[in-house]
């Protein structure tokens, strides 16, 4: 078995996902050999899911990332699901310390819906 090792990590949205994804398949597409599956259940997945551009879904991950109580994971899966209710966002902080007042709920509501 090779074992790898991992070089670097970076929390990506699905939108930059599937740019990355893409630029995979296209250059694997000059090769005689087929995507392998996995490959194509990850396009096919980025396709179906993911919202806007990788350079809009990276906007909104720092617009979110400035505002408090907001961490990199969280700014991450809200640009990824775009909530569009105060419901749908505390659902996302459920496992966190801390509870969102309605102020910060309104403002990241207004970085979603205007991104």
């Amino acid at each position: 078995m090779i074992v790898k090792n991992i070089l670097s990590e970076e929390l990506m949205t699905l939108a930059e996902v599937k740019e990355a994804l893409e630029e995979i398949r296209l250059r694997r597409a000059e090769e005689p050999e087929e995507l392998g599956y996995e490959l194509r259940r990850a396009i096919k997945h980025a396709d179906i899911f993911s919202q806007g551009t990788a350079i809009e879904s990276r906007k909104m991950v720092e617009e979110l990332s400035g505002l408090e109580k907001m961490n990199p994971e969280i700014a991450t899966k809200i640009t990824d699901i775009r909530p569009k209710t105060k419901d749908e966002i505390r659902a996302l902080y459920a496992k966190e310390r801390f509870t969102l007042v309605d102020e910060d709920l309104d403002a990241i509501l207004d970085i979603v819906l205007r991104g």
